[in-house]
């Protein structure tokens, strides 16, 4: 029987995917610092950090999902995210388990156009310059041949409820749940595109199960021809039966916020990806799989439902 575990449960991500591998019988282990027991699943509580807990954690897997997501902070990312890539690349090595990592966009930069699984890595942020350190780290493993891994990237991403950190959840539908005005950061003006977290959790199961997608880049499936911020806001505020209303922060408001709110104050580096167009390529998933990504109608819908 394989085994499917999951380094960083109680995220975003694998919240979603529990369920999925769930449906589909699959024996399933969740790994985290203090872990949440539940019915059906193998808990264990480990340290990524510490190589001999890791390996603890992958041994007798099949597949290992790294899920993992640190506080949002440069400092505190340039010094875990290298010990727990390569510590889960050593355990998965020495173990012969299978790599999925999950990784975000920020080692691309500003990129004119679509990002597609070509684009090169021009990171001009901090963390950018972390996750494509991490990125090509892995990618040299599986150049070599020493691992079977995949990269998984999405766009920013919306979705249920527990999608905590996500800013379209927490600007805007909670934002609209409370009867308060709904925010964009820098320019509602642009498209910026958002995968929707139950089809990220749907197409990483389908990429496990598919040998061929092994010692590839893949984007998840995301809606092409993404919403511009105020086309976004005006269909959840219709959604949740509240008042189109909205605040712009511009970058200088939210400098100000920075100095007195450290994950703001970390936020506005990232602001590149919000005052242009953020435009996000899934189009050789959706070929390979035959998978179509949930439209923005439908997602912004069922994400509605769930703060109503």
């Amino acid at each position: 029987m394989s085994l499917h575990t999951i380094l960083g449960a109680g995220g975003m991500i694998a919240n979603e995917l529990v369920p999925v591998l769930l449906a589909n019988k699959e024996n399933i282990r969740i790994v985290a610092r203090h872990p949440k027991h539940q019915l059906g699943l193998d808990a264990i509580a480990a340290d990524l950090e510490s190589y001999e807990q890791t390996l603890f954690a992958v041994k007798g897997s099949s597949v290992v999902y790294l899920l993992v997501g640190l506080d949002y902070d440069s400092k505190v990312w340039a010094e875990k995210w290298p010990k727990i890539m390569t510590n889960t690349i050593n355990a998965c090595k020495a173990t012969g388990a299978k790599l999925i990592f999950f990784d975000n966009v920020y080692m691309y930069g500003k990129v004119e156009g679509y990002m597609t699984e070509e684009t090169a890595f021009q990171p001009c942020s901090k963390k950018g310059l972390i996750r494509a350190a991490i990125a090509k780290q892995l990618l040299a493993e599986m150049a070599s041949g020493s691992i079977e891994a995949l990269i998984a990237r999405s766009a920013d991403f919306y979705g249920t409820k527990s999608i905590r950190t996500s800013f379209a959840n927490t600007m805007i539908f909670s934002n609209l749940s409370k009867g308060k005005k709904a925010q964009w950061l820098v320019n509602e003006k642009v498209p910026h595109a958002f995968t929707y977290v139950p089809d990220a959790a749907k197409a990483l199961y389908l990429l496990a199960k598919d040998d061929t997608a092994f010692g590839q880049s893949w984007h998840l499936p995301t809606q092409s021809n993404p919403l511009t911020g105020e086309a976004f806001v005006a269909l959840a505020a219709k959604e949740m039966h509240q008042p189109y209303k909205l605040t712009v922060l511009s970058k200088f408001m939210i400098r100000l916020a920075g100095l007195f709110v450290k994950p703001i104050k970390e936020s506005y580096e990232m602001l590149y990806q919000n005052d242009s167009d953020y435009l996000f390529d899934s189009t050789k998933f959706e070929q390979h799989f035959g998978m179509q990504p949930t439209s923005y109608e439908a997602g912004i819908a069922a994400t509605a439902k769930h703060y109503l």
